[in-house]
């Protein structure tokens, strides 16, 4: 009897030493879509592993700003989080290499693009120290305005948010001779009201959720760029786990990911159709309309690259599947 209670409590120590807890931060507010998904995967990966490895979510911004967030990661406070491409840049630059102006025209551009070259963004992060389980596209952002926006000139009188922190957006802005007002997300509502700015970006879905929409009168008809969001994990904290674990994290947390994705383009979707119905004028854009905001877009995308910026590599990687997608 005493060598079995002595196994048995040797069994449960060396499982003890083996359960991970793996933190993960998120500006997503408990109850939304993604964290029903995130949980949902969360409960998978604990069931599948028997325990050994539990997915906690600290979402509603609890944990404080991008800075923090990735500072508590440095010291091992959390061991992961969710991001936007533009806080994701902090990571590593090539975050943004699906986010930069005017670069795709559909989400089947986007697709194809991504079929080929994900696994080298994927490996830009793990070069950083990161793992991405999960990548999720959110659509694309329009510009949503007071006034209505048409052309180049029409966009250098408006007064343009861009979220605090976002270098795609400013490069974009100003490529196109516009000074934009950089604002925490949480102050652009309120800041259309005031008339300090008379401008935002959002997808069609987001521009509803955040309640833009009763204060803008116009939607340019045009993407401006795309939104990705990511999971990252610190490397040290993921490669602690077994193989097998490791595996069903990623499995678990992609599939998740994929339905997040699904789901976006479907809000998207049915959010175009409800702005109309509230009144939000869509303007449409000719071809040589778009041609000028390509040339903006060539020009920032240039500005984007090299030096503390994109790998070229990568952004190679990416006009090369592209140009192989329009073909």
């Amino acid at each position: 009897m005493k060598k079995y209670i002595l196994g048995f409590a040797m069994t449960m120590v060396a499982l003890g030493a083996n359960a991970a807890t793996i933190k993960i931060a998120t500006i997503a507010p408990d109850g939304t879509a993604w964290m029903k998904e995130m949980r949902a995967a969360a409960e998978a990966v604990k069931t599948k592993t028997a325990d050994r490895v539990e997915i906690k979510f600290y979402p509603g911004g609890v944990m404080g700003d991008n800075a923090t967030v990735l500072r508590k990661i440095k010291i091992g406070q959390l061991q992961g989080a969710a991001f936007t491409g533009g806080e994701a840049a902090a990571i590593t630059p090539d975050a943004n290499v699906y986010s930069q102006p005017f670069q795709f025209r559909s989400e089947d551009e986007v697709d194809k693009v991504r079929a080929k070259v994900d696994g080298q963004l994927k490996a830009s992060f793990e070069k950083a120290g990161f793992v991405v389980p999960g990548m999720a596209g959110g659509g694309f952002a329009y510009l949503f305005s007071v006034n209505d926006i048409h052309d180049k000139d029409t966009l250098k009188a408006a007064k343009v948010w861009v979220p605090q922190g976002d270098h795609v957006a400013e490069i974009a802005f100003k490529s196109a001779g516009v000074t934009p007002i950089p604002l925490p997300i949480a102050d652009v509502y309120t800041s259309l009201q005031t008339g300090l700015i008379d401008a935002a970006a959002s997808t069609t879905a987001g521009a509803i959720a955040f309640q833009w929409h009763t204060k803008v009168r116009h939607m340019l008809d045009l993407p401006l760029m795309y939104v990705m969001g990511f999971l990252a994990v610190d490397k040290k904290a993921f490669d602690a786990l077994s193989v097998d674990d490791r595996k069903t994290v990623n499995d678990e947390v992609a599939a998740a990911f994929a339905r997040i994705e699904k789901g976006a383009r479907a809000d998207n979707a049915q959010a175009r159709t409800a702005l109309q119905g509230q009144g939000v004028a869509v303007t449409p854009q000719n071809a040589e309309q778009r041609k000028a905001w390509d040339a903006i877009g060539e020009d920032a995308r240039k500005n984007l690259t090299g030096a503390g910026g994109i790998s070229p590599e990568l952004a190679a990687a990416v006009n090369k599947s592209l140009e192989e997608a329009r073909k």
